[in-house]
């Protein structure tokens, strides 16, 4: 049984945490050896007296295989730290889950990314802000990461799903335990067309504990995490932490100086946070990050090479940049670009001869625009 098998099967036993592995692996005990382990053999990688025997008793190649085949039955797949396929930005981080279980796309999770967080009881203004800047992220190619919570990351992940970027839900429970409860639906939109992932195992319930825990890897993840809305005491704050402390760049959007959920987003700004007011604010720090090659690999994808576009993309406002990018996966017609961006005509048609002007789009016989 390989190493990788034997990090599934330590972490699938319920008492055995993130640093107990840690623990175990510095011990050399990550070995076919440890099947023959006694109590007293576990005790001396720091594992305590009341876990040490039960992983004598039960820990063996048939318990895992055992496990293995109940996530599998689930409809589930689980990639471990040591996989060439586990997310190299993760893994940069100072705590990176041993173990990840998920539903959907894995590549997504090796994709460029952009956290964004906020309060479960979004203002209006939170949400509109919320649902634009996931919107057009997700079109510009870059994956939208939140936590499937309530309000804002719910928000942000409908909005995400569209687009060629779509979404990573990183879950603070096993895959088959769904929290909160009324977003079932939305996880399974994400597992067929974006990425749920987890570091805990299946049956593991809801826990306040664990949410801090979740925020890392969504941290993690990410280039950049985005405060949409949130108080001083919000859990997005939690998330801003563990950017900056795996050297992450943290942005945040500004709120009415009266409105007790944007006091967060504020203090941050105060402590060197961007402030971002569209997502060209976003967009313009991780240009270098999305080559054709990369988003060409997505059928769903089609932001077009950025080495000629750099320039010009930083001379366009943030609908100026969303429609630009539309448009960079091909000719469209104007009936076909209201559809898409579901502007009124005059608002599009303003939007549509800005960019003619700044040469960055070009019109074509029969009402056809496509980038030049």
């Amino acid at each position: 049984m390989d190493n990788r098998e034997l990090l599934f099967g330590l972490n699938e036993m319920e008492g055995i945490g993130w640093k107990s592995i840690d623990r175990i692996c510095k011990a050399g005990f990550l070995t076919n050896e440890v099947f023959s382990c006694s109590a007293e053999d576990w005790g001396k990688a720091g594992i305590s007296g009341k876990m040490s025997a039960k992983l004598a008793a039960d820990f063996d190649e048939s318990w895992i295989r055992k496990r293995r085949s109940l996530m599998e039955e689930s409809g589930a797949a689980m990639v471990t730290i040591l996989d060439e396929d586990y997310p190299a930005q993760l893994k940069e981080t100072a705590q990176p889950p041993w173990v990840l279980y998920y539903r959907g796309r894995l590549a997504l999770a090796s994709r460029p990314s952009v956290a964004m967080v906020g309060t479960r009881v979004p203002t209006a203004y939170g949400r509109k802000v919320g649902e634009m800047l996931a919107e057009e992220l997700s079109a510009g190619g870059l994956t939208v990461v939140s936590g499937l919570a309530r309000g804002i990351d719910s928000i942000c992940h409908e909005a995400a799903l569209a687009g060629p970027g779509s979404t990573i839900a990183v879950v603070a429970t096993g895959l088959d335990k769904v929290y909160p409860p009324e977003n079932r639906e939305l996880e399974r939109q994400i597992a067929r067309a974006g990425l749920v992932i987890s570091e805990y195992p299946l049956g593991t319930p809801s826990h306040p504990g664990l949410f801090p825990q979740r925020n890392r890897i969504i941290a993690g993840l990410s280039l950049g995490t985005v405060v949409v809305e949130a108080d001083l005491r919000s859990g997005s704050l939690i998330t801003a932490d563990a950017a900056l402390e795996a050297g992450r760049d943290v942005f945040a959007v500004p709120g009415p100086l009266t409105s007790p959920k944007s006091r967060g987003a504020l203090e941050l700004i105060k402590q060197g946070a961007k402030l971002v007011t569209g997502a060209a604010d976003i967009m313009e720090e991780y240009v270098s990050y999305l080559p054709a090659k990369g988003l060409k690999e997505s059928s769903a994808d089609g932001l077009a090479g950025q080495s000629g576009d750099g320039q010009i993309e930083k001379k366009l406002t943030s609908e100026e940049l969303h429609l630009y990018h539309i448009l960079h996966q091909g000719p469209f017609s104007l009936d076909e670009l209201l559809g898409s961006t579901r502007w009124d005509f005059g608002h599009l048609h303003s939007v549509l001869l800005s960019l003619i002007i700044k040469k960055a789009v070009t019109q074509l016989p029969g009402a056809i625009y496509k980038v030049i």
